[in-house]
């Protein structure tokens, strides 16, 4: 039996509420100084609670596999990644606003710095200097301003964050998910050749040349800009995944700065809060007005995860202790389960999502305690959870909240 279906048969309903603290790409290794920026941080407010907490580590997917943010996500809300694959596209698009139909291919759409060099399409910066919103804005309006419809395929993009867009292509009829099987154009790495969306069967054919030709237009659009180029990925259609909401029997809301996580929590049928801003101050402003109203919340905090990919460790470790001098704060609202962790771990030695352990902490009155003296990577090794699933996560906090039956007689 799938877990969720399992889980779906053993869920009862109650008054306890859970928060789900999500860190993005908190965990790290051993750098600067030998210590990782958790280590690094001065966190006396999360070194408390983890000396009255269960904590330890999971595998977002499997061992030795480096998890995208979809699927590191989808398993900390009990999915399982592998069965429920999400395209990065959709979710991009539904973040953001834009309206998605039977009809629509959603791509995600990076800004970058490229060069042609020796005639090859050069990726300099895979993020065009990590563009600010304002200028996504400005660089999508004048593409949305000159690019409507491409062989009868209309056209459809909104800025996201910093460097980040998202676009639709509409077609005119009902499409699949084979129309989406075409090469991403992101060669992954700076210096290398930017790669040609070419078609990966018969179906995908007349979506790469839409695009093929959509990206020579951009290139013209943007040739003096300093982000002048596209990269496209995770080209998705709707996915069918059952509900959030229906599966554990709670009224669940998101609160997120970045689109992609508030399009895979919309999706999952989450309602979603808009945030007045981007700080840590701007989201716990949100979760203070709403808290009494749901009976699960999902709290994210990008930051953690854009300093890992940047190589910044002294960043990192710094919004690590800006949110634990919030923590009190967030502590005082009195959850009867909270869960602090990442979805993924983002080593700034690595500059990328890499394949190690996350650390996880659950609070609740039914953990043995004092286990550990702080949340770091050594310590939740050695702590009372052990090495769980990322899927794992999920069913423990609704067992701490009393909200899953016995299972047989």
């Amino acid at each position: 039996m799938e877990r969720v279906e399992l889980l779906k048969e053993l869920v009862e309903e109650n008054n306890t509420k859970i928060l789900l603290i999500v860190l993005d790409g908190v965990g790290d290794i051993p750098s600067f100084e030998g210590k990782t920026p958790l280590e690094k941080a001065n966190t006396p407010n999360l070194d408390k609670l983890a000396k009255e907490s269960a904590i330890g580590m999971h595998i977002p997917v499997l061992p030795g596999i480096t998890p995208g943010s979809g699927p590191g996500h989808l398993a900390l809300f009990g999915y399982n990644p592998l069965k429920y694959e999400i395209g990065r596209g959709i979710l991009e698009a539904l973040g953001v606003g834009l309206e998605v139909t039977e009809n629509d291919i959603c791509i995600r759409a990076n800004y970058a710095k490229v060069e042609e060099i020796d005639g090859k399409l050069i990726v300099l910066d895979r993020r065009a200097g990590r563009l600010s919103t304002d200028e996504n804005i400005t660089l999508t309006e004048k593409i949305t301003n000159n690019i409507n419809d491409i062989n009868g395929v209309k056209i459809f993009m909104k800025p996201g964050m910093e460097y980040r867009s998202a676009m639709i292509l509409r077609f005119p009829e009902r499409v699949n998910s084979k129309m989406c099987e075409i090469f991403e154009t992101d060669p992954q790495k700076e210096n290398r050749e930017v790669i040609s969306p070419e078609p990966k069967n018969e179906e995908s054919n007349k979506v790469s040349i839409v695009l093929k030709e959509f990206l020579k237009k951009v290139r013209e659009i943007l040739k003096n800009e300093k982000g002048n180029y596209l990269l496209l990925r995770g080209y998705s259609t709707p996915p069918q995944i059952p509900k959030f909401n229906e599966i554990y029997k709670i009224r669940a809301l998101s609160i997120a700065t970045y689109p992609m996580y508030k399009g895979l929590t919309k999706l999952l049928g989450m309602e979603v809060k808009d945030v007045d801003g981007y700080s840590i101050k701007d989201e716990i402003k949100v979760l203070k007005e709403n808290f009494k109203d749901y009976d699960f919340i999902y709290f994210h905090i990008k930051k953690t995860d854009s300093y890992g990919e940047d190589g910044d460790y002294i960043n990192k470790f710094k919004v690590i202790e800006e949110f634990d001098s919030f923590l009190p704060e967030i502590l005082s609202l009195n959850f009867d389960t909270i869960s602090i962790t990442g979805d993924h771990s983002t080593p700034t030695p690595m500059k990328s999502h890499s394949f190690h352990p996350v650390p996880v902490l659950i609070k609740s009155p039914y953990v043995f305690k004092n286990f550990s003296e702080r949340f770091t990577e050594k310590e939740c090794l050695r702590g009372e959870l052990g090495i769980i699933k990322g899927e794992d996560i999920m069913s423990l906090l609704l067992a701490h909240s009393r909200r899953l039956k016995k299972f047989g007689a």
